[in-house]
Parts: C-alpha cells; sequence; structure tokens
C-alpha cells in the first residue's frame, strides 16, 4: 500500500481523536447498548437500534483511523526549504482581485480549505508543487481558471 504523507500536526490530530474514541466515546456507547438492553423487547427499542448504530460509525471510524496512522509517512516541514513542496506554508495573491491567500499544502486527511490547510491533492497545490517565490500560477478550478502570484513560501 502507498503511504499516506501527513505533516506532525496531522498525525497527533488523529491521534487524540483515535485515543477519545477509545477511551471515551466506546466505553459511553457500551454502556448505552448495556441501558437499553435493560428496557426490554429489543425489536422495537429506538435507543439500543440507536446506540448500536452509533458504535457501529465508533469502530469503523476507529479501523480507518489505525488504518491511517499505519500508512502515514509523518513530515517535519520545519526540516525542508526552497520550492514549493509538501508542507510548505504559500501566500498567495489573486491576480484577479489582488486578494491574498495562504495556505498549508498538507495531506488529504488533515486537510481543511477553511483552516488554511490545502489538500496535496487539489489543482491548486498541484500547480503550485516545484514553483518559487515570483511564479504565476495558472490553476483551473472547479470554478474555472485562476491566476495566482507567489509572495512568499515558509516552512514551519
Amino acid at each position: 500500500m502507498e503511504k499516506i504523507p501527513m505533516t506532525r500536526e496531522g498525525s497527533l490530530v488523529l491521534e487524540a481523536e483515535l485515543k477519545k474514541l477509545k477511551s471515551v466515546e466506546r466505553p459511553s456507547i457500551i454502556q448505552a447498548i448495556s441501558e437499553a438492553r435493560e428496557h426490554g423487547d429489543l425489536s422495537e427499542n429506538a435507543e439500543y437500534h440507536s446506540a448500536r448504530e452509533k458504535q457501529s460509525f465508533i469502530e469503523g471510524r476507529i479501523k480507518e483511523i489505525e488504518a491511517i496512522i499505519s500508512l502515514a509517512d509523518v513530515i517535519d516541514p520545519t526540516t525542508l526549504a526552497g520550492t514549493i513542496k509538501f508542507g510548505a506554508t504559500v501566500t498567495l495573491v489573486d491576480e484577479d482581485t489582488d486578494e491574498e491567500k495562504t495556505w498549508q499544502i498538507v495531506g488529504e486527511h488533515e486537510a481543511n480549505i477553511e483552516a488554511g490547510l490545502l489538500n496535496i491533492k487539489s489543482p491548486i497545490a498541484r500547480a503550485l508543487i516545484g514553483k518559487d517565490e515570483g511564479d504565476s500560477v495558472e490553476v483551473r478550478t472547479p470554478g474555472g481558471e485562476k491566476s495566482y502570484e507567489i509572495l512568499k513560501i515558509q516552512y514551519r
């Protein structure tokens, strides 16, 4: 299987979620199922069915996170420099609107565009890889063609 690139912060967030699921959510749902069973007939017990559904979701998420962590290739951006690559924090200016944006290029499991974390597989990130400060980049997005100028590259 292919390794999954991930920043140290992304890895820590997943590990924290896994710990919470195993130590808080799982015991809580087991208790809820136990209490629902005490109410009698399981075939018409909505609490029981709801708790079992939630348990199924929790167990699936635990397996998913464990699989991601086992394949993770944790990269420390502070050890990198030069042109844009995974882990870079890039400040761009939209050449049409003069709007500045700053994104960090991260793995797909930690991406969150509202938080400034850009998926490495996104069209913008793919267009930025290998470029340097001062370069102009043309990006074909679902919203149409965009032109950006790279103002600053940081590895932090």
